[in-house]
């Protein structure tokens, strides 16, 4: 992957000047050649700062018109852009910034403090994105094409465990992402893609990327609202979705009777295994759910299932999109870890292991059906082993949110001394708390004695990431007092 491209917002911009590049449920727009110019002149005020090819400069800030204007703009630089998460702590932030070897800090509106407290022991000069967007003289050369082994972004892994790993993505893991995206779920002319997870995570920054590589608008939300999804879906013409699993199901209840359009054709699903109840009550109403597979490390999704088997496969996460490769490391039809292999698949984490060509062993269990269908298990550190049996806390997830009552499950272990460990549930009602009775008369001759939980913990909410997933060995930490049912 050492050829080169031409810089992907250019191309559009001479392919698509006029086409909307981007807009908000506010009434902001930019069409393709605004965005370029914009950019263009961010890249200027960026090297007005000092900052030049092959510095390391992060950005933290929310979902923003600005977002793609700043990361296209380091692109014209070639600098590379790391993408911090605005829901940790300064204390997190500033390992981040150290681990990544940062040079300079851009920081969008009502974050400065967090930025401050995030830099106050180290020498990382903070810049508000605001003061960027003065217009300024186009004085130095900028890019105008991308070697593509060139690595562009840098983003944190979640770090559930141990401290959070750089994942350095080039601009061919993001091409071959978005390409192989539009190969299998087809591009139109008027397709229009809504963005509510947060751009700092690679779910939300593939959208800007596949903008730009198919000239496509974006319909940017500074955060996820349920009656302003459903608002944009029925009149404002979007065509996609990407979500995860507690938004779909909010969207569902939301919708109750009513359809989406026919002009509606992708709710891209991801974030982990998702309850079965969910994927039938979706098809009920023909919301069209790509359930897709995909990590950090991948740069986005790298299965989806396609439009011809959604309703065919329902639970599963398809086959490996075009240019990648996926199995399982066990016996046919047998459970094991997933193993990937692609251009999109990033090379390694900065400073650390370097993958080059090697597959990436993910750390999540799944397994292929008789037809080659990907079905995700979980992840490998959260299963439970039970008296020797292999629990897996996504199986019983789904099973306890198919109970009328129950909004969301989060399963995780405990230590036992017959059994080694046994799974305690953590659940979040929909109106007024179950009893255990209710609860396991719901879940009768769904699942082996083994796999039924031994506690049973109403929480108000589960703890999540900032992609939504569910942080499951922080259940227990995360209990309030009089939680225990």
């Amino acid at each position: 992957m050492s050829e080169r491209i031409p810089h992907w917002l250019e191309k559009q911009a001479q392919l698509n000047p006029e086409q909307t590049a981007l807009e908000t449920p506010e009434g902001y727009k930019l069409t393709f050649n605004e965005l370029r110019k914009k950019s263009r002149q961010m890249a200027q005020r960026l090297m007005d700062l000092g900052v030049k090819q092959g510095d390391h400069v992060a950005f933290l800030s929310g979902n923003h018109w600005t977002y793609p204007i700043f990361i296209h703009a380091i692109s014209y630089v070639g600098a590379v852009v790391v993408l911090l998460n605005t829901r940790l702590t300064s204390s997190e932030i500033s390992y981040q910034l150290q681990d990544a070897q940062v040079e300079h800090l851009f920081v969008g509106s009502r974050l400065e403090k967090l930025a401050e407290d995030s830099v106050a022991e180290l020498n990382i000069p903070i810049q508000g994105i605001e003061q960027l967007n003065e217009i300024t003289e186009e004085k130095y050369a900028l890019k105008d094409s991308f070697m593509l082994n060139s690595v562009y972004t840098m983003m944190y892994t979640s770090g559930t465990t141990g401290n959070p790993k750089a994942v350095m993505h080039t601009y061919g893991n993001h091409w071959y992402s978005a390409v192989a995206s539009s190969l299998n779920l087809g591009l139109h002319l008027s397709d229009k893609w809504l963005a509510c997870l947060p751009l700092f995570h690679v779910g939300g920054f593939s959208i800007l990327i596949k903008s730009v590589v198919y000239g496509m608008p974006v319909f940017l939300m500074d955060k996820f609202n349920v009656k302003d999804v459903q608002e944009a879906i029925f009149h404002k013409g979007v065509t996609h979705a990407s979500v995860v699993t507690v938004m779909l199901q909010k969207l569902v209840e939301e919708l109750k009777e009513r359809s989406y359009p026919d002009s509606f054709r992708c709710m891209l699903l991801g974030g982990g295994p998702v309850p079965e109840s969910l994927l039938h009550e979706s098809a009920k109403k023909q919301i069209p759910v790509f359930q897709t597979y995909g990590m950090t490390e991948t740069s986005s999704q790298i299965a989806t299932l396609s439009p011809a088997d959604a309703f065919k496969k329902l639970g599963s996460a398809g086959k490996a999109l075009s240019l990648a490769e996926l199995w399982i490391d066990a016996d046919k039809g047998e459970t094991g870890e997933i193993i990937v292999k692609g251009p999109m698949v990033s090379k390694g984490y900065y400073n650390r292991h370097n993958n080059e060509d090697r597959p990436l062993r993910t750390g999540d269990l799944g397994y292929e059906d008789e037809d080659g269908f990907l079905y995700v298990v979980d992840r490998v550190k959260d299963v439970i082993i039970s008296g020797g049996e292999n629990v897996y806390p996504a199986e019983i997830e789904g099973v306890l949110t198919g109970i009328p009552g129950i909004r969301e499950a989060g399963v995780t272990g405990r230590k036992d001394a017959k059994w080694g460990e046994v799974p305690v549930a953590f659940l979040v009602a929909e109106n007024q708390k179950l009893s255990d009775k209710e609860i396991i008369n719901g879940m009768a001759g769904k699942l082996a004695k083994y796999k039924t939980p031994k506690e049973y913990y109403w929480v108000k909410e589960l703890p999540r990431n900032a992609s939504n997933k569910l942080l499951r060995r922080h259940l227990f930490s995360h209990l309030e007092e009089g939680d225990r049912s």
